[in-house]
């Protein structure tokens, strides 16, 4: 059985405030490592009524502190919006105050809106390459003698970057992420993309390195589990009216399933749903970890990271409980 993991945007519904969602992620985290879960990562997501986690590398040192044996990590830091060399000290920084438990995903989307980005003074996207070149090389002080960066230290210097996983959603990191010898992460929970070419490029490119003697694939999956197919339908409603809000350009706190048995969904709005709905496992423990199996056999994936968005915290505890139990894990 392969390990299992958690992605977490510290969701905040309709019926809480955004500090009670990064307590509630506090909650999740202690939960998933009791579970056995393996790592639990937190998105980096800017200006969005529903998402409480705008601030991963804060996130991650206070969840880390609240627990002793998961890894705990970002899904991710969006490199654009960075500075190379703050990312390197801050994650050096995760790594001495939490030795061996800390990830660094990271991706190239901006993780916001227009007018957000703007006011973040990101880098253009383009610069993604070098971005990650300057960083790796200022973490291991192995720039070349000639750039302009090469004397700086990245402080703490007793310990090295965490491991690196590059995010991808359409396949555009994959092939980067081989040759570099660092982990790879599909966003399947959010994207339609076909995974299996992103993977592939991966697996073929692939370059041992220290950190990852082998390829190490993550597959993100979107799963709500409930005691019954009919509730765990019930919730996921919650979810179909974020996306169809989203879209519209209409973002808000993350609604609640009245409120989405209570919204005015025209056609498009309905086939925008059904699309959605291909990319999400939902059921009952049994149903989806049937399903969740014979998707990681199908991708290959090295360890699945469960994406759970449900309006109240209690049904995220419960699906991950049920799947926990459905799908054995070393309990801590």
């Amino acid at each position: 059985m392969i390990p299992l993991s958690v992605l977490d945007l510290a969701t905040v519904s309709s019926e809480i405030t955004p500090s009670q969602a990064l307590a509630q992620s506090v909650e999740l985290i202690q939960l998933a490592e009791s579970l056995g879960y393996t790592r639990h990562w937190v998105a980096e997501h800017h200006g969005m009524q529903g998402v409480a986690s705008s601030a991963p590398e804060i996130l991650i040192a206070h969840l880390a502190a609240h627990t002793s044996t998961i890894r705990v990590g970002s899904g991710g830091i969006m490199l654009p919006n960075h500075v190379p060399l703050q990312v390197a000290e801050r994650f050096h920084t995760l790594e001495a105050l939490h030795p061996d438990r800390i990830d660094l995903g990271i991706g190239r989307a901006p993780g916001t809106d227009q007018a957000t980005l703007r006011a973040l003074r990101a880098f253009d996207a383009n610069q993604f390459p070098s971005q990650l070149q300057e960083l790796r090389g200022m973490s291991a002080g192995d720039l070349p003698e000639e750039h302009p960066f090469a004397r700086i230290k990245v402080m703490p210097d007793d310990v090295r970057l965490p491991p690196i996983w590059l995010l991808g959603s359409s396949g555009a990191s994959a092939k980067m992420a081989g040759q570099l010898g660092v982990g790879y992460a599909f966003a399947s929970h959010f994207s339609p993309t076909d995974p299996l070419p992103a993977l592939n490029a991966y697996r073929d490119n692939f370059v041992p390195s220290e950190q990852f003697p082998e390829p190490h694939i993550i597959v993100a999956a979107a799963a709500i589990i409930a005691d019954t197919d009919d509730e765990a339908q019930r919730l996921a409603t919650s979810w179909d009216l974020a996306m169809v809000r989203l879209r519209k350009g209409q973002p808000g706190p993350f609604p609640t399933p009245e409120e989405a048995a209570a919204y005015p969904y025209t056609p498009m709005d309905r086939r925008l749903i059904e699309g959605h709905r291909q990319l999400q496992f939902i059921g009952t423990a049994e149903r989806v970890s049937g399903d969740l199996r014979a998707f990681a056999e199908k991708t290959g994936a090295s360890e699945l990271m469960i994406a759970t968005f449900t309006a109240s915290h209690a049904s995220r505890v419960r699906s991950l409980e049920l799947l926990a139990e459905a799908w054995p894990l070393k309990a801590s």
